[in-house]
């Protein structure tokens, strides 16, 4: 037993008695409250850490477990904190569509304010006129359709030198780490489409971001039982505390590079999101309709350009490893796939993005990596705004929303008896699609809080796949079988393989020529 548990233990044993009474009148959230309204079924919580035990490494595989029990919508008292746990694509609906006003807003959580300096950025901040401002102005500036396309030229020098760097590696007969190459890929591109210019050594961003994600992904018990916070229990304060000092004096040494431009006639136009950003300091972002300006100071910067440097790098990324892990997994589909791309663009060149809305067999590829490997597996947690009431089931004010989408690509009520296979051929002459109007498929959620940066994420992913399948045939190294690899999960914000992928590749193009 950890000492973290231990204490944990002994200050649960110490209170147990003051809160016996406490637990006699809210230890089932299936029962009536005291105005007798009706919560959601679920299971027994116990004294003061409510239902946390429950949880385990994996939530999301625990919570599918249960609903199966408890059912779509299922009622869970994580420590203080009243928790709903969203399981099926008719529930996700109700409450990201027909309620979507109501649960728009975002819970406070302490990872929020160490690692994104109080919710100011995008992701985790409250809904509200500050947030629909910062959406828009992202929106403009980073991810719009005209956006994707402007960095179309960066994206393809990126990907040339990556697939030169593979091809030198497979004339060598080596074994590659496809994780980190295409993490260092994904990170070279967002380097600069938002700071403008290649990652270097003194902003080593990476295993900070993946340190962050993890940490903001984190149950942590401060944010259910507010009187434990003060021991730290997890240590995840420690933790947010030192990776919060570490990222401020990075992201201050960005913003200071982009201040302090010696010529700054002489630059090319303002292109990059830190440039923009860095444009607006201390003027008021005015949302016009919405009848109030913000002013816009170092620390909004930051909090925004932190939200964008963590959904872009990490979710690329892991979007790409988990769908070549299929990939890997069966060989049928990478034959398949490989045959579409010789039909579309042939052996002689390498894959362009206007060859991407030809390849109906790698949409429906990533679309069946997305719906069994979502990359948040919970989306981010939502949390109403108001009382209300749901199919006949009461949702306390305040309470949090989980929408476990890991559980819902299981659902085989939607998919079938075959929902834990990988089928993309299950899409054939299918209408769904991944941008939140079907809820069989919500990987970058839907509604208000829907992910803004889904059209760059999708080219992304999408050309890098199709770029390595082409180019290359690829084998398990030391004759592991495809049956035999290794498909663990790390839990955190979002849902990494536990273990880096390696393959070994075979160059396979004729004459390749841009």
């Amino acid at each position: 037993m950890s000492s973290s548990t231990l204490a944990l233990l002994l200050v649960l044993l110490g209170t147990l008695c003051a809160f016996f009474y406490i637990f006699r009148i809210t230890s089932s959230p299936s029962n009536h409250n005291k105005n007798s309204r009706k919560l959601p079924p679920g299971p027994r919580a116990l004294p003061i850490i409510g239902n946390l035990h429950i949880l385990g490494k994996l939530p999301h595989q625990n919570l599918h477990h249960l609903a199966k029990r408890y059912g779509p919508i299922m009622s869970l008292r994580l420590g203080y904190v009243p928790t709903i746990v969203v399981s099926s694509p008719q529930a996700a609906e109700l409450f990201l569509k027909t309620h979507d006003i109501v649960f728009a807003s975002r819970p406070k959580v302490e990872a929020s304010e160490y690692l994104a300096y109080g919710a100011k950025g995008l992701g985790l901040t409250e809904y509200g006129s500050y947030w629909r401002t910062v959406r828009k102005w992202c929106t403009l500036h980073l991810l719009s359709a005209s956006k994707v396309e402007y960095f179309s030229p960066i994206r393809k020098a990126e990907l040339r030198s990556l697939v030169e760097s593979i091809k030198k590696a497979a004339a060598a007969g080596e074994t590659v780490d496809l994780s980190r190459k295409v993490g260092e890929l994904v990170e070279e591109i967002m380097c600069k489409i938002i700071f403008g210019r290649s990652k270097d050594d003194r902003f080593n961003l990476k295993p900070i971001i993946e340190e962050t994600m993890h940490l903001t992904g984190a149950f942590n018990i401060s944010d259910y039982v507010p009187f434990l916070a003060p021991f730290d229990l997890q240590g995840l304060a420690r933790r947010f505390k030192r990776m919060s000092k570490v990222l401020d004096t990075l992201l201050e040494k960005i913003i200071d590079e982009h201040e302090q431009e010696t010529n700054p006639e002489e630059r090319k136009p303002r292109r990059d999101f830190v440039d923009v950003m860095v444009s607006l300091l201390n003027k008021p972002m005015n949302p016009h309709d919405e009848g109030q300006a913000y002013i816009i100071d170092r620390r909004n910067i930051k909090a925004i350009i932190l939200d964008m440097i963590s959904a872009s790098f990490d979710t690329s990324a892991v979007a790409i490893e988990w769908t070549f892990s299929e990939l890997l997994r069966h060989p049928r589909v990478m034959v398949g796939l490989q045959q579409e791309l010789e039909t579309v663009v042939g052996r002689n060149r390498m894959v362009e993005e206007s060859d991407l809305p030809k390849l109906i067999y790698l949409d429906m590829v990533v679309k069946e990596s997305l719906r069994l490997h979502t990359v948040a597996p919970f989306l981010v947690p939502h949390e109403s705004m108001e009382d209300i009431v749901i199919n006949g089931y009461f949702i306390p004010k305040k309470s949090r929303i989980l929408v476990n989408t890991w559980s819902m690509a299981r659902d085989q009520n939607v998919w079938s008896d075959n929902a834990e296979e990988f089928l993309p051929e299950r899409f054939i002459d299918s209408n769904i699609d991944l941008r939140g109007h079907d809820f069989q498929l919500i990987p970058f959620g839907s509604g208000r809080r829907g992910c803004p940066g889904m059209q760059l994420g999708l080219v992304t992913v999408r050309l890098v796949l199709a770029q390595l399948v082409h180019c290359f045939d690829w084998e398990l190294p030391d004759g592991m079988l495809p049956n035999e690899l290794d498909m663990s999960e790390k839990f955190g914000l979002s849902l990494p393989r536990a273990n880096h992928l390696f393959v070994k590749p075979i160059y396979r193009l004729f004459d390749e020529r841009m």
